[in-house]
């Protein structure tokens, strides 16, 4: 698999809060950097943030699908190196990647 780019759906462990391996779980690449770096935000079908989610379902998505309906918070960002992603699930339309950025950009307003 090649770099995963902006818009893609992909999987990945994440740790848990006590840093023991954790459970794949899907993430949305919301920047590509220069080198192996990507800026990711959590994907959950749990709406905590309600304030900062994006919902996300099957409509949404360009190729590819999550079994269920989901939602983006947008206040959970983190940047992995490209090599801990396991796979590509899907890529979401451009409308709703600019939601998620919208909701992003009003974090540091």
């Amino acid at each position: 698999m090649g770099k995963p780019v902006t818009g893609e759906v992909v999987v990945l462990p994440f740790p848990q809060t006590n840093l023991q391996s954790g459970k794949r779980r899907p993430a949305l690449v919301v920047a590509n950097l220069a080198g192996d770096d990507l800026i990711l935000c959590q994907i959950t079908r749990n709406p905590r943030a309600v304030g900062h989610s994006v919902p996300l379902v099957l409509s949404d998505f360009e190729r590819g699908r999550l079994a269920v309906d989901s939602f983006i918070p947008s206040n959970r960002l983190f940047t992995v190196e490209q090599s801990v992603v396991l796979y590509a699930a899907g890529r979401i339309n451009d409308a709703k990647l600019q939601e998620v950025k919208a909701k992003i950009r009003q974090l540091f307003a």
